[in-house]
Formats: C-alpha cells, sequence, structure tokens
C-alpha cells in the first residue's frame, strides 16, 4: 500500500498551515479558496464489507478498479457503519446522528420526527439536489426528506419489472402496502392470496426479464421478489444525467449490489470457483443458525463475484464523471450502509451480532483533481460522513450531528466509536434488547442486553477484543482483562443510559 506521508508527518504538516486544505497533496487543494461552492457525490453500495475487499487486503481481488482508483483517494481504513442493517445504518449516514438519537430501528420505521429536518439534504440547502435508491427500506427515509430534495428520482426508475407501485403511492405506509401487494400480486411459495392477479402479474414481469437472463445465471438483480434491475442502467443514465444538472450539487446515489441475492454479471459467474480459499475457523455465535461450511463458503463466493459487479460498474461510472470534467470541481465519496456476514454460522447480515465484518465498511473520498493517494487509519464514523462534507464543501456546520470532521481535514484526538442493533425495539421506548458495540483505542467492547431467552441467562453477554492486534476476532478477552472490559462498560453504560432517559 502506497502511504505517501505518515499521520505523525501529515499532522506536523497540518499545524504548520493551520490545518487548512493547502496541506494536501492536490492542486485543487490550494486552489479551494477561490472556488465558490464544489459539488459532492455520495455513492453507496449496500451491504459492502471492507474485509471483502481486496483494496483492503483481502486474498480474492475482488476490487480491480477500486483498487486503481484508490491511488488518487484520501483511502479510510477503520470506518464503522451506525448499525448493521440498511435501516441504522443508512439513518446514520443520513442524520449523522446514532440510531438510539434517529430511532430508526426496525424494518418499516422511519427517522424521529425531530430529525426529519435534520438531515444531509436540508444541511446542504442552497445546492441542487438529487438522490435515488434501489433499497426499498433507504427509500422510506428519502421520502420523509422529500421536502430537501431538488430532484427525487423515483424508486422505480431503474425498475426493469415490478412497479415500486406501493413505493410511489403510499409513501407513509408503504411497509403495510408492500405486504399487501405481495400477499395478492407475488406467488411465494406457490401461494397468493389472488392466484389470477398472481399468474397474470407473473406472466408480465416474466415477460420483462426474459430477455436478461442470459446474462444473469443466478437470476436478475432484485431488490423484493418481482423488483428487478440492471445496475448499469442507473450508472448510464447517471453518467450523462449528472453532467447537464445545475451546480452546485448534492448527489446521493444508493445502488442495491452487493446486498443478497447476489447475483452477479455473467463476466464474473464463477470467478472465485475452486480457488481454494482459505476459511479461518471461528466458534458458533450464540445466536446463528447451523449452515455447513460448503454452504458458507458457497455464498462468500457467490458474495464476492457480486462485488465484481459493482467495481467494474463504479469504474465505469467514475471514468465518465472524469472524461465530462466534473471530478475537478466534485468531491466523490464512496462508502456503504453496513456490511456482511460469512462466519460463524452467520450469513448475512441480519443478526444480532456486531462482528467486524458486518461493520467495517469502505470509505474513500475523491479529491477534486487529486491524483495523490491518502490513507487515513483514524477510527471514523458514518456518522462523519456529513459534518465532514459540509466541512469540505463550506457550509454551515450541522449543530446536531454525533460525527466530527474526519483526518485529515481536522486533527482529531482518540474518542469512542459506537454503532448500534435494536432490531425489535419500539421507536418511542428504551433499549430494552440490543446489542451496542463501543470501539475506542485498540479495544472492541460489545455489549447484548435483554437477549435471556437464547441465551439461557439474564447477564448480559459481553464480548471484548483487541481488534488492532486480533483483527479477525479469535479471542474474546472479556474474561482476561477485566480491568479494561469494566471500564469501557461502564462508558457503554453511561451513553446507553443518556440515550434511554428522554423515553423512560
Amino acid at each position: 500500500m502506497t502511504n505517501l506521508l505518515s499521520r505523525r508527518d501529515f499532522l506536523k504538516l497540518a499545524a504548520l498551515t493551520s490545518l487548512s486544505l493547502s496541506a494536501l497533496p492536490s492542486k485543487a487543494a490550494n486552489q479551494l479558496s477561490l472556488e465558490k461552492k464544489q459539488n459532492v457525490l455520495i455513492v453507496v453500495f449496500d451491504a459492502l464489507s471492507a474485509y471483502h475487499l481486496s483494496m483492503y487486503g483481502y486474498s480474492r481481488a475482488t476490487t480491480p478498479n477500486l483498487a486503481k482508483l484508490a491511488e488518487r483517494a484520501i483511502v479510510y481504513h477503520n470506518h464503522f457503519a451506525g448499525g448493521n442493517y440498511t435501516v441504522t445504518g443508512t439513518a446514520s449516514l443520513l442524520t449523522g446522528v446514532l440510531p438510539w438519537k434517529h430511532r430508526a430501528f426496525r424494518f418499516g420505521d422511519g427517522i424521529d420526527e425531530s430529525y426529519i429536518k435534520k438531515n444531509i439534504f436540508s444541511a446542504f440547502e442552497s445546492y441542487y439536489r438529487i438522490a435515488y435508491t434501489h433499497n426499498p427500506n433507504a427509500v422510506r427515509f428519502l421520502n420523509q426528506f422529500a421536502d430537501d430534495i431538488t430532484n427525487y428520482i423515483p424508486y422505480a426508475q431503474f425498475l426493469i419489472s415490478g412497479n415500486g407501485l406501493p413505493q410511489s403511492l403510499f409513501k407513509k405506509d408503504d411497509d403495510i402496502a408492500n405486504v399487501a401487494w405481495s400477499r395478492n400480486s407475488v406467488k411465494t411459495n406457490g401461494v397468493s392470496y389472488s392466484l389470477f392477479l398472481s399468474e397474470i402479474y407473473k406472466q408480465i414481469n416474466e415477460s420483462k426479464i426474459a430477455a436478461f437472463k442470459k446474462d444473469f445465471p443466478r437470476g436478475i438483480p432484485s431488490t423484493r421478489d418481482d423488483d428487478h434491475f440492471l445496475l448499469e442502467d442507473a450508472i448510464d443514465f447517471l453518467s450523462v444525467e449528472i453532467p447537464k444538472i445545475p451546480q452546485p450539487f448534492l448527489g446521493y446515489f444508493h445502488f442495491m449490489p452487493p446486498h443478497k441475492p447476489y447475483t452477479t454479471h455473467r463476466d464474473f459467474y464463477g470467478a472465485f470457483a475452486n480457488d481454494n480459499f482459505k476459511y479461518i475457523e471461528k466458534t458458533q455465535d450464540p445466536f446463528a443458525p447451523v449452515h455447513s461450511a460448503r454452504f458458507m463458503l458457497s455464498q462468500r463466493a457467490e458474495y464476492d463475484e457480486y462485488i465484481l459487479y459493482l467495481d467494474r460498474e463504479f469504474g465505469k461510472f467514475f471514468a465518465s464523471l472524469e472524461s465530462s470534467g466534473l471530478l475537478e470541481n466534485t468531491w466523490v465519496v464512496f462508502t456503504s450502509d453496513h456490511g456482511e456476514l460469512f462466519e460463524r454460522g452467520i450469513q448475512g447480515h441480519i443478526t444480532p451480532s456486531l462482528y467486524q465484518p458486518v461493520v467495517r465498511v469502505p470509505l474513500m473520498i475523491f479529491q477534486p483533481g487529486n491524483k495523490t493517494r491518502f490513507d487515513i487509519y483514524d477510527k471514523t464514523s458514518a456518522v462523519d460522513l456529513l459534518p465532514t462534507l459540509l466541512h469540505l464543501a463550506e457550509q454551515k456546520p450541522a449543530d446536531w450531528t454525533d460525527g466530527v470532521v474526519m483526518p485529515p481535514f481536522a486533527s482529531i484526538s482518540e474518542r469512542n466509536i459506537y454503532a448500534v442493533q435494536s432490531a425489535n425495539n419500539e421507536p418511542d421506548s428504551p433499549l430494552k434488547q440490543s446489542t451496542i458495540m463501543l470501539v475506542k483505542e485498540n479495544y472492541k467492547l460489545v455489549c447484548y442486553s435483554g437477549y435471556s431467552y437464547d441465551l439461557g441467562t439474564n447477564d448480559d453477554l459481553i464480548q471484548l477484543y483487541d481488534i488492532e492486534n486480533d483483527p479477525e476476532e479469535l479471542n474474546n478477552l472479556a474474561a482476561v482483562k477485566k480491568n479494561i472490559t469494566q471500564a469501557l462498560l461502564k462508558e457503554l453504560k453511561s451513553k446507553l443510559e443518556e440515550a434511554n432517559a428522554p423515553y423512560l
């Protein structure tokens, strides 16, 4: 990995320049004060774990294009999501606060009313704001923020089958509407409330996707049973349209790959078959079903092949932005809302657990005009993105955020990083059943509370890992390093009490 300046060297340099952007290795940084306003473009790929990207050292070559692009980016090596699934993770990214503040815990939950006008779109109020998401759970948040979005591209815009009808017509009750729609129109396991409607609907959809089946051996990419899409449709459209929109703009584009189902393009099908991948055996998670090693390995390979697909498409997208000249005046962010797991019996991310692969996500920031790589090893959080982008665009700071301006744009002292999982919690109730992660220095503490029916005990389950020396989290040190465990647990409990106080 190329590291042109060590962190210590950079901080010395930054001190001499009052931490101005002129300390960055880029001609554009020196000219930033001359620019009135620069564009901001955020690209999110759903369920993308940093642990599966070759640009971060993964043994499979999953990101050849991203690895090349990283040589001209600010690359963050210890970036954490706010939660371990779309609802918590995306809401934290969009509001700059942790789940115990925005209160979007469960599938179907929206963001708390107090944060509907405290979001990344409202923070860039003087900008042209354009947004799209493939993910129906993120659609709910964009619906809530619609008044602050100049050009809200409809969910159905990039579907080749299905029609996004519930999202379009029932913006406030899309979760219930989707259940009703699926029961009547989508035959699942051979059953539908309306056999007549489901058969007609099935035939219509089959005719729409028939021409694409040859390109996707595992099935056409989809968000629900019937909502199929091609990633390249969205990428190609945006490549043409983004250079045309008014500037300055804020763009937020949230794409579904590599979220399950892992239906990669035929160009990458079988890319990692029989490659003798080295699988690290780990202790079975107490909340996980038992999956065979063969199943876990096959799912991992399909996921990794899906990453190749998004890697190609993002490479195309970036190249089109560059050829348009837009990159000379645009900050581009590449990240994810959460990761994915293929270990300890856990497949996916719908789990109470917060192991590294499901909470450590990629983050690269491309500075306008920059051609040089810069590596950041400080621990950062998804809630830091909003204040950082406001800082870079020279906009008014968001006084509500839990985040801070990230290095190398500001020097930060060591601080606590949190992630929250509470998938069964009522939004207006204190957290009763939850998993909370605290990362401080080289330690990561995870506290599972309220899961007595699973664990056979009324006590909290505590995990402590030294994630710098044990990045695979093989050794739970909670019983060995009791003083550290108790000190971190005290901090975590204090933070939880503070978060619960308004709801008691």
